[in-house]
């Protein structure tokens, strides 16, 4: 479209495919160490849910830039600075608290970013938008159930909830940064700014925290950044190396 240029848009693509495929990979490091079984089912299957958006994200991605990369290659194949995804989802689990706590932030953002995007002038966004969509609102659900249960549980749970709200606060304001060159594809209605989705975030997050029995607290002053300019932290790093090994060691295996 007029005034969209291919290389920024295949950067704001790639940047959500990594979102999906960092945290896919994070939640799937619970399987077989989840405190119930029916969370050793449930995270792994949200992860799955992540993994098959990334998928499509990528391959669009690997179109939209031209070079013959394909999902393989922009999944598995890059340096750490090339991958733009938010520090948020490439942080250590932690506890229980805190991955379902982190799950339910990001869910919660990505609800209202593809519930706009399934409106996009770019039909393959917006077909993507749309079976997203769904799965991610069993996501904010099932995430937000678990918020609920442990802020509003025992003396202990309660504590690692709060726990959890405090050290992951600092990284949700990355969330709505519009990156470089994402303006013109939002003018043109093929993007969605997510400095605009700030306000209704925080309302769905003020909703559930007031039901956990959590402090209402502004989760839109956090002051860590760089994921998206490649800019990562240590766990990355090490999060990297168990994701590429299989490919790094057998090249040219596919999913």
């Amino acid at each position: 479209m007029a005034g969209v240029d291919n290389n920024q848009l295949f950067s704001a693509v790639l940047a959500i495919a990594d979102d999906h495929l960092v945290l896919a990979h994070r939640l799937s490091e619970w399987c077989g160490h989840a405190p119930m079984l029916e969370e050793d089912l449930a995270l792994p299957n949200i992860a799955l849910d992540l993994l098959g958006q990334a998928r499509v994200l990528y391959t669009y991605a690997g179109e939209l830039e031209g070079k013959g990369r394909d999902e393989d290659q922009l999944a598995y194949l890059r340096l750490e600075k090339e991958y733009k995804n938010l520090l948020l989802v490439e942080r250590e689990n932690g506890d229980f608290a805190h991955t379902v706590l982190r799950l339910f932030l990001f869910a919660s953002f990505m609800e209202l970013y593809w519930q706009e995007m399934v409106t996009s002038k770019d039909a393959t966004l917006a077909a993507v938008a749309a079976k997203a969509l769904k799965e991610t609102r069993y996501h904010v659900r099932h995430s937000a159930e678990w918020v609920i249960r442990l802020g509003d549980g025992t003396d202990e749970s309660a504590e690692r909830m709060a726990d959890a709200v405090e050290e992951l606060t600092p990284y949700c304001a990355e969330m709505f940064d519009a990156g470089v060159g994402v303006y013109p594809a939002v003018s043109e209605g093929i993007l969605v700014d997510p400095s605009k989705l700030a306000e209704p975030w925080q309302a769905v997050v003020s909703r559930v925290f007031k039901e956990a029995m959590l402090q209402d607290v502004s989760m839109l002053d956090g002051h860590q950044r760089g994921g998206r300019k490649g800019e990562h932290s240590e766990a990355m790093g090490f999060l990297l190396a168990d994701l590429q090994y299989m490919q790094r060691v057998y090249p040219d295996m596919v999913w």
